[in-house]
């Protein structure tokens, strides 16, 4: 594996570290009602780092700066350990993790109102991207297949991955959709545009398709991505439905659907990838 890993990998931890302790840090304020330029009604949450950004966006901030600190950060670390040991399993976490974190701080310079980490945010993205890049390239493809046993469920973890693209591909179309009826304020949440679902729908949605069809095809493509990408969604799915519930916490309303589904493809995420990691045949 590419020696410049050992020293990124420390380096997004501890600047992942510093952002999510930061946007947990308590702070007083009160929240108040506002509306955006486009007519939506919105809570301005007017407290700590995420003082100009929606009481709805706040929450699943806090919620991801949380499984940050405590599930993703020590992830990394541990993955990295593990496949400077040349191990395989801590490889397919270690990119797992790197695309969750990847897909964090996209979301974040991109969609939380500016603030003073946007420096760190950008600088997230930018070497988590170059570090996946990096351990991705480390891979043997043409060996992965063989690297797996005959109990790795493939079945069960293409139906997942299509089921992830079937639901977010209806979830966000009907919520764009929205936007274009007449008269009405599009369910935006943030006051600026619906950068989740740009990115679910033109990056993860397909992402899980072609993992999902090459891996039932048995080729090395489909491992790696499936592989990699049940680490990431599984990691997601925790702070997703952590997100969910905070947001009901404070009072924001909520698809009982989405509410409902995020909990248990996460569940069976983490399932999926418990599976697959012990189908990988001694490293």
């Amino acid at each position: 594996m590419n020696k410049a890993i050992k020293y990124l990998v420390p380096l997004i931890a501890a600047l992942s570290c510093a952002a999510a302790l930061a946007g947990l840090w308590p702070a007083e304020g009160e929240p108040y009602a506002a509306v955006s330029f486009r007519g939506e009604q919105v809570t301005i949450n007017a407290r700590g780092l995420y003082r100009w950004d929606t009481v709805s966006s706040a929450a699943q901030m806090q919620a991801n700066d949380l499984i940050t600190l405590t599930l993703a950060v020590p992830l990394l670390l541990i993955s990295l350990a593990l496949s400077l040991k040349g191990s395989l399993r801590g490889r397919f976490i270690l990119a797992g993790v790197l695309g969750f974190i990847l897909y964090t701080y996209i979301t974040m310079a991109f969609g939380a109102h500016f603030n003073a980490l946007f420096p760190v945010y950008t600088a997230l993205m930018g070497l988590s991207l170059y570090a996946l890049v990096l351990v991705f390239m480390s891979f043997d493809l043409p060996s992965l297949p063989g690297r797996f046993g005959s109990n790795l469920p493939k079945k069960g973890i293409a139906a997942l991955l299509f089921f992830a693209a079937l639901f977010l591909t209806l979830a966000w179309s009907a919520r764009i959709a929205s936007g274009y009826k007449a008269e009405t304020a599009p369910l935006l949440e943030n006051t600026t545009s619906m950068f989740i679902q740009a990115m679910d729908l033109s990056i993860v949605v397909p992402l899980c398709v072609v993992a999902g069809v090459l891996l039932l095809k048995g080729r090395p493509w489909g491992y790696l991505l499936a592989s990699v990408g049940l680490v990431k969604f599984s990691t997601l799915g925790i702070a997703v439905s952590l997100m969910s519930l905070n947001m009901a916490r404070l009072g924001v309303p909520l698809s009982p659907v989405e509410l409902a589904v995020f909990p248990v493809m996460s569940l069976t995420g983490v399932l999926m990838t418990v599976l697959l990691l012990a189908s990988v045949k001694k490293d």
